[in-house]
C-alpha cells in the first residue's frame, strides 16, 4: 500500500491525466492562420458528422483569415446563413442510439481537456476487435467514438498525420476562446501602460518627499 501511495504521489501529472498514457506536447501556434484554416477544414469534413460547436458562429472564422464567401462555399454544409452557429444535424437521441452516449459538443473541449490531451488522443487510436466499432484509444480506454480520421492516417505519413492532428487541435483551441489572442495582446498593452504609470508615480513620489527628513 505504501509503495502504491508513493507511486501515485510521485507519478508525473501527465501520466495520471491520461490514465497511464503520457501526453505529448501539442505543437500548436494560435497565430498560424494556415494551420487554423486547415484545422477548420478537417473539423467540418470529419468531426461535424457527429460533433458540433454550438457556441461558435461560422462568421467568426473570418478571424482566421477566411472570407465569408470561402466559408459559405467550403465549410457550410449544414447551415444556410453565415451567422448561424456550428451545430450538428445529429440529434441527441440518434447519437445515443448509435454510439451508446451522445457525442459531446466540442465548443470548449480544448479548455476542458487541454491541447496536449487532444493531440495525444487523436494519435493513439488502435485496432481492437473486442470493441463494437473496431477501435480503442490509449488515452481514453473503451472510447465510444470510432477513429474517424483512420483513412487520413492510412493515406498520410506519420509526420503528415501528426500535422493534421496538430491543425485540428489548434482550431479547437481557437474555438474554445476565439478572442484569446486579442485578449492577450490587450493584456500586454495594459501591462506596458501600468509600467509607464509606475515610473511616473515613483518620480512624483520622490518629488513630493524629497524635503521630508
Amino acid at each position: 500500500m505504501r509503495k502504491l501511495l508513493a507511486a501515485l504521489l510521485f507519478a508525473p501529472a501527465t501520466l495520471l491525466a491520461a490514465g497511464g498514457q503520457a501526453l505529448d506536447p501539442a505543437p500548436i501556434e494560435p497565430r498560424d492562420l494556415v494551420s487554423l484554416q486547415a484545422g477548420a477544414r478537417t473539423f467540418v469534413n470529419y468531426c461535424m458528422n457527429c460533433h458540433g460547436a454550438q457556441y461558435m458562429r461560422y462568421n467568426r472564422l473570418t478571424d482566421i483569415g477566411l472570407t465569408e464567401a470561402q466559408i459559405i462555399d467550403n465549410l457550410m454544409f449544414s447551415a444556410d446563413k453565415v451567422g448561424e452557429t456550428m451545430k450538428v444535424a445529429m440529434s441527441t437521441k440518434d447519437g445515443k442510439a448509435w454510439f451508446g452516449v451522445p457525442p459531446p459538443d466540442l465548443s470548449v473541449i480544448a479548455r476542458s481537456r487541454g491541447a496536449d490531451w487532444l493531440y495525444t488522443y487523436l494519435r493513439t487510436f488502435y485496432r481492437d476487435e473486442k470493441s463494437a466499432h473496431g477501435w480503442n484509444n490509449k488515452v481514453f480506454p473503451s472510447v465510444a467514438m470510432p477513429h474517424v480520421l483512420w483513412k487520413l492516417q492510412a493515406e498520410q505519413s506519420t509526420v503528415q498525420y501528426d500535422t493534421t492532428a496538430r491543425d485540428l487541435v489548434n482550431f479547437l483551441v481557437y474555438v474554445g476562446e476565439p478572442s484569446g489572442q486579442s485578449r492577450k495582446s490587450i493584456g500586454i498593452v495594459v501591462l506596458f501602460v501600468l509600467v509607464v504609470l509606475f515610473v511616473f508615480a515613483y518620480a512624483m513620489k520622490k518629488a513630493f518627499w524629497k524635503d521630508v527628513r
